[in-house]
C-alpha cells in the first residue's frame, strides 16, 4: 500500500474538492448586471477577488494582523475588488455584499469529489485541512453531502496554510504523529509545506482550476507519496 500507516486524509478544498472560481463567477453574474458592470465578465471578477485571497492572509501570517477568519477577509476583499469593475462599495447595501460573499459557502464539489471521499471514508478519517473556516466548511458540506468525519483547518488551529503551525497543529488535534496523515491537494506548493513537517502526500491535478488556460500545478512538482487524476482513482489506488 502507498500510504502505509496513514490513519487520516486531509484535504484541501479551495480548487481541490470545490470548483471555486466556477460557483464565484456564477454568483457574482447577476450581482455584475444588477450594479451596472454589464461588460464585465463573471470568471474575471472572481480572479481579481481570488487575487487578494493570499495577500489577505500574509498579514495574519506576518503576525502584523490578529487570526482573522477567512469570512472576514473576503468580506474586506469583496469591497476592496467592486472598485477595478466600476462599482462603488458604498453604493451596495452591506446585505446585499453580505449575500455575496457567502457564495464562497455554495462552491460546487468537482464531480468525482463527494463519491471519492466517501470511498475514501470506508479506511480513513477524512477531513478538510482548509484555509476556509469553520462555518465555511459546514455551510458548504451540508450543501453538498460532502462526507467529512471532522472540520478542520485554519481556524481551528489559528494559522493560515503554508505556515508550518497549520499542518503540525492538525497532526495534534488528531492526536497522530504527522506521518500518520496524509494531505491530498491539487497545490504542488501546499504539499511541500506539508511534506517538510514530515506529513504523506498525494497529488491530484485540477487542470481547470483557474480556467482552460491554467499553466500552473498542471503535474506534480516532486515525487509525491501517491499521484492520482482524481479522487476516484485515488481511492483505487488505495484498493478502497
Amino acid at each position: 500500500m502507498p500510504l502505509d500507516g496513514v490513519r487520516a486524509l486531509v484535504f484541501d478544498v479551495f480548487g481541490t474538492v470545490v470548483d471555486w472560481r466556477s460557483g464565484v463567477a456564477r454568483e457574482a453574474e447577476p450581482f455584475l448586471k444588477r450594479h451596472g458592470a454589464v461588460t464585465a465578465t463573471p470568471t474575471a471578477f472572481a480572479d481579481a477577488w481570488r487575487r487578494r485571497y493570499s495577500p489577505a492572509m500574509e498579514e495574519v501570517r506576518s503576525g502584523r494582523r490578529p487570526f482573522t477568519r477567512l469570512d472576514v477577509l473576503h468580506r474586506e476583499n469583496l469591497e476592496a475588488v467592486l472598485p477595478e469593475f466600476g462599482i462603488d462599495p458604498a453604493s451596495v447595501p452591506a446585505s446585499e455584499l453580505d449575500e455575496l460573499n457567502l457564495a464562497w459557502h455554495r462552491l460546487e464539489p468537482w464531480p468525482d469529489a463527494v463519491a471519492g471521499l466517501t470511498r475514501l471514508k470506508a479506511r480513513y478519517i477524512v477531513a478538510p485541512l482548509s484555509n476556509g473556516n469553520i462555518v465555511l466548511m459546514l455551510n458548504m458540506a451540508k450543501r453538498s453531502r460532502i462526507p467529512w468525519d471532522a472540520i478542520l483547518g485554519a481556524e481551528v488551529v489559528q494559522a493560515y496554510k503554508p505556515m508550518p503551525e497549520a499542518y503540525l497543529r492538525t497532526a495534534d488535534v488528531l492526536a497522530m504523529k504527522p506521518d500518520e496523515i496524509c494531505l491530498v491537494a491539487a497545490h504542488n506548493g501546499d504539499l511541500a509545506a506539508a511534506r517538510a513537517c514530515g506529513l504523506r502526500t498525494a497529488f491530484v491535478p485540477r487542470p481547470t482550476e483557474h480556467g482552460l488556460a491554467q499553466t500552473t500545478d498542471l503535474h506534480p512538482d516532486q515525487a509525491w507519496d501517491l499521484v492520482a487524476s482524481d479522487f476516484i482513482e485515488l481511492a483505487e489506488r488505495l484498493q478502497l
